[in-house]
């Protein structure tokens, strides 16, 4: 079997076999196949694209290229969450704990963030103590212990994935459905979980900036779970604003506590409560959807899921005291800025990206892998997309711990705001949801 006829093969609108597949990514992986055949390949695929069979079988070779995570040992059926990533996407710190007061097992790996889209593992590293590298016999123990564990991605998970994705960066072939759908799921399927609930962001923060292809991302991912025997459901989300008010590791950490005591931003909170109940569906706690989230209102309601985050925090060595008096225990920035607002009318776009941009000017996202953060900074704002504002109204208030670089954040945050003069209807929130049945609540 040679790489040049699996290359010409697909060039020419060919299907790969399973064996082909496996000998292109085991090959790679192994350092037998060189960057430029494979290179050669992914800009075929990006031309040809892939079937639903194909895409599949991709994916679990990428799988079988590093370790699996046996989850086994850990009682219940385990549901995870995974979104494509956004501008205030706080969403894994509430569902965590909020699904797993609804009784749903929740053992979670996720990642760090880079550039202007925050990372799971380093808001909960705001929790002073608070360890992101549980070994896998703590994990287990934990989320049998309490139903909730969340960790850092271990290296050895998806090596070939990783290769193939520092390829793709460089050879202008990121963003093609079958390789993105793969890439995402190959990582969701070696960490075990027994169901999977995907959010795919939509809109100008987001990388599927377009309706359309966000759809047909997430119905490649639905198919490829369902394919492999994990029940996948998909939520279409807008991501043109950033989603809630709060910008920046610790402050979006205060944002999620609000939100699990049932005082957050409205759109935050609708989010959570919809990919949430679908948790709690394929969990089996509950028979539909509207059900699911009546239980997960409640656990709002109660103090249920406040307390199940307190004790995430203290059984990761956090200092659980933050999640009960944040102003007192998490990083605060030590100066407050205020961005007024230089027009009268209504707020028309809040673009996330530039939101995005402008907390990582004070320091609260990475411009490298290596970067460090400061975990106390970003952006709170004070509107959303269809609210009126007045000239000298506060749009927003900057979070810094350097003065010097007040400024260029206020200019780009400024740039994100679009002004009309007549009123604006607020973006819908939820754009469709995808299940093996098909496409839902498509406007």
């Amino acid at each position: 079997m040679y790489m040049v006829d699996l290359i010409r093969k697909k060039r020419n609108g060919g299907e790969l076999s399973a064996a082909e597949i496996r000998h292109l990514v085991q090959g790679y992986a192994k350092g037998e196949i060189p960057d430029y055949q494979m290179s050669a390949w992914a800009m075929a695929v990006y031309f040809q694209g892939m079937t639903s069979r194909e895409t599949a079988d991709l994916t679990l070779e990428m799988v079988r290229s590093g370790d699996e995570v046996d989850l086994s040992a850990i009682q219940g059926r385990k549901v995870d969450k995974h979104s494509t990533g956004g501008v205030g996407d706080t969403t894994t710190l509430i569902l965590a704990p909020l699904v797993a007061a609804a009784g749903v097992t929740v053992a979670k790996l996720s990642g760090r963030g880079l550039g202007h889209t925050g990372g799971t593992i380093d808001k909960l590293e705001s929790f002073s103590g608070f360890s992101t590298s549980l070994s896998k016999e703590e994990f287990v123990h934990q989320v049998n212990r309490i139903g909730v564990a969340v960790t850092g991605q271990t290296a050895d998970i998806t090596p070939a994935d990783k290769q193939l994705y520092g390829l793709r960066d460089v050879t202008a072939t990121v963003d093609s459905i079958p390789l993105i759908a793969s890439s995402i799921m190959s990582k969701k399927i070696a960490a075990g979980a027994d169901a999977i609930v995907l959010d795919v962001k939509t809109g100008k923060g987001a990388f599927m900036k377009d309706k359309k292809q966000a759809i047909r991302l997430a119905q490649t991912m639905v198919d490829i779970g369902n394919h492999v025997g994990r029940r996948t459901v998909a939520v279409i989300s807008d991501m043109n604003q950033p989603l809630g008010f709060a910008v920046g590791n610790a402050l979006e950490v205060r944002e999620a506590i609000e939100t699990l005591k049932g005082e957050g931003p409205q759109d935050l909170t609708e989010l959570c409560l919809t990919l949430g109940a679908q948790m709690v569906v394929l969990s089996g706690k509950a028979t539909s959807p509207l059900e699911a989230r009546k239980i997960l209102e409640q656990k709002m309601r109660d103090g249920t899921a406040l307390e199940k985050f307190c004790q995430l925090i203290a059984s990761q060595g956090g200092d659980a005291k933050a999640v009960m008096e944040p102003d007192h225990f998490l990083p605060k920035a030590k100066y407050q800025e205020e961005v007024s607002s230089p027009k009268t009318g209504y707020i028309s776009a809040l673009e996330a990206e530039k939101i995005g941009l402008a907390a990582m000017h004070l320091g609260a996202g990475r411009e490298t892998k290596e970067a460090a953060i400061d975990y106390a900074v970003g952006l709170v704002l004070n509107k959303k997309v269809g609210d009126s504002v007045h000239f000298g109204e506060t749009v927003a208030v900057l979070h810094a711990n350097d003065k010097h670089k007040l400024q260029a954040a206020k200019d780009q945050l400024l740039k994100a705001v679009t002004y009309a003069t007549d009123p604006v209807a607020s973006p819908d929130l939820i754009q469709g949801e995808v299940t093996e049945d098909g496409v839902f609540r498509q406007p």
